[in-house]
């Protein structure tokens, strides 16, 4: 054989060769086992629990299967071949699925605990096949009754006694309830489902309950101070479920302009002083507190630069006297704007004297014509009050002005000393005392402190030759007065129981009886110390009253010299 010949019998064999092994290939894929799905599956959406969804579909076509295909659903979902069984998995042998193409049904079945967003899988699997996977979701929903309120508490916060609060909103939604709910108030609040008709309960149909409804809730203050309480809303078939309410009853005020930027001056044209007659409440039975505010604002030429001694008084119509029932020493070169209704003073003590027709006196100690601009009110609080009945009678009125009061330290002719008879009725007695010192006499104590201004003292005070109550003239921390816009002034360091820009504490001494139908000495008892008489003089301004209270209308104490 020649070498051409050879060339073609070697091409023809490898022609030979590569048909036989392509067709080998070929006939490798045509028989591998294979699992083909066709599918869409959506979300199978809210389903309750214990329950089953509508079925969807999954068409599978298998071949060349050598093993049998399984099924396989993950749990809360099932598989059937009929739409009629339905189970976790399913086996179809290899010959039915490789005979064509299957119809599956694929459906939600949440059980008990399979609450709220449930994914799964359906996956089918045989042996030498890949396998296929189908994503699955559902909802479960629960078929337990219960009922959710929102929000879960509500506070009406500061309601005026015999007012009603704006109504709050709340949210009540049943689920799974066949029966009324009922919503009910604990006293002191009130339910209403059309924000119109209030009553202790309402009642949500049957037919409604498993409805977002809308309930409003007040509080309809009744008495002073916080006031607790509960909104429970209950169905036979549910747990109940309550609403923490919270109010504050706040009194009855009421309030009584009196005078209102009365110039007070030095010159200009201006006085010190300004009286006039004012009506107040006119029956304080039922007034549990009087507290007064006194507020100071700047002429328009500025305020004195001075820190001045000044008072409010108001007239006993028996005695004619003034009764002092407040002091304060004015800021340097400012008002008191700082505080937003100025000083306050609690004046219950005068509750009688302070009704009806009531002539006031108002006072600063200015000595140029800036002064101030000088406004009072009275707020008349009702509530109930220790007793209904008081009466004030004076004891000392050493307190016209900060020169005016006793002398210190040298001797002097001041009455100090009084007998006290206290009516038979009576079922509490104090004694009410405002003090304040004045001057920069010497010998000076330690740190330079002159007298009576800045050097500290305990007085005392005397029944019957004993010191019963003491009164300590010390520092009440100057610097740290909400009034400190008060500079150039030296209003920082510490007085002798006084401030710039402040009032003067009031000094309440009780009594450990009722004193009723008792007579006694009392005395007002000054720490002793003697001036040099090298720089100046020193005083003290000091008034005290006695005051007693009732349960049945009281007559004055009487004070006898």
């Amino acid at each position: 054989m020649n070498v051409s010949s050879k060339f073609k019998v070697l091409a023809l064999l490898a022609l030979v060769l590569t048909l036989f092994y392509c067709s080998s290939d070929d006939a490798s894929e045509a028989t591998k086992p294979d699992i083909g799905i066709s599918a869409t599956i959506t979300n199978f959406g809210d389903i309750p629990v214990l329950s089953v969804s509508d079925a969807q579909t999954v068409a599978v076509t298998s071949t060349n299967l050598t093993a049998d295909l399984r099924i396989e659903a993950s749990a809360n979902f099932e598989i059937s071949s009929d739409n009629s069984t339905f189970l976790g998995n399913l086996t179809i042998p290899a010959s039915d699925a490789n005979a064509g193409s299957k119809t599956l049904y694929v459906r939600f079945a949440p059980g008990n605990n399979a609450i709220g967003a449930i994914s799964g899988t359906v996956q089918f699997k045989s042996s030498g096949a890949a396998t296929k996977t189908i994503n699955v979701v559902g909802t479960g929903v629960s078929i337990t009754p219960f009922i959710v309120v929102n929000p879960d508490s509500l506070d009406f916060g500061d309601v005026t006694v015999n007012q009603i609060s704006d109504a709050r909103a709340i949210s009540v939604n049943g689920d799974n309830l066949e029966t009324d709910i009922t919503v009910i108030t604990t006293a002191g609040f009130a339910v209403s489902l059309d924000d119109v008709t209030f009553g202790n309960s309402v009642q949500i149909s049957a037919e409604n309950a498993n409805n977002e409804t809308i309930i409003y809730v007040r509080y309809e203050a009744s008495n002073v101070g916080e006031q607790l309480g509960t909104l429970t809303v209950q169905n036979q078939e549910a747990d109940n479920v309550s609403i923490n309410l919270r109010g504050t009853g706040l009194p009855v005020v009421y309030n009584y302009q009196t005078f209102n930027g009365q110039r007070l001056a030095f010159g200009g044209g201006y006085n010190q002083s300004a009286t006039q007659t004012f009506n107040l409440h006119p029956d304080v039975t039922n007034i549990e507190t009087v507290k007064m505010y006194v507020k100071l604002r700047c002429p328009a030429g500025g305020c004195d630069e001075w820190d001045v001694y000044a008072n409010v008084k108001v007239l006993d119509n028996d005695s004619g006297e003034l009764y002092e029932i407040g002091r304060y020493i004015t800021p340097y070169w400012n008002d008191n704007s700082q505080l937003p209704r100025g000083f306050e003073f609690d004046v219950t003590d005068f509750k009688s004297l302070l009704t009806g027709a009531t002539e006031l006196r108002i006072r600063t100690e200015c000595w140029n014509a800036d002064g101030y601009e000088v406004s009072v009110d009275f707020d008349f609080i009702e509530g109930t009050p220790d007793y209904p009945y008081y009466a004030v009678s004076r004891v000392l009125n050493y307190d016209d002005w900060s020169s005016s009061g006793v002398p210190y330290g040298v001797s002097h002719s001041f009455d100090l000393d009084k007998t006290i008879s206290i009516p038979g009725n009576a079922e509490s007695t104090h004694l009410r005392t405002i003090i304040s010192g004045w001057g920069h006499a010497t010998p000076y104590d330690a740190g330079g402190r002159g007298c009576a201004e800045w050097c500290y003292r305990t007085h005392s005070i005397k029944i019957d030759g004993a010191n019963t109550f003491d009164h300590y003239m010390g520092p009440l921390g100057c610097a740290s007065n909400p009034v400190n816009n008060q500079n150039p002034g030296n209003w920082r360091p510490d007085r002798a129981g006084w401030c710039p820009g402040m009032a003067v504490p009031v000094r309440t001494d009780t009594f450990n009886s009722s004193m009723a139908g008792s007579t006694f000495n009392f005395e007002y008892d000054y720490e002793d110390w003697t001036t040099d008489g090298q720089s100046g003089n020193a005083f003290y301004a000091t008034s005290t009253f006695v005051v007693v209270k009732s349960n049945t209308p009281i007559s004055k104490p009487t004070v006898t010299d």
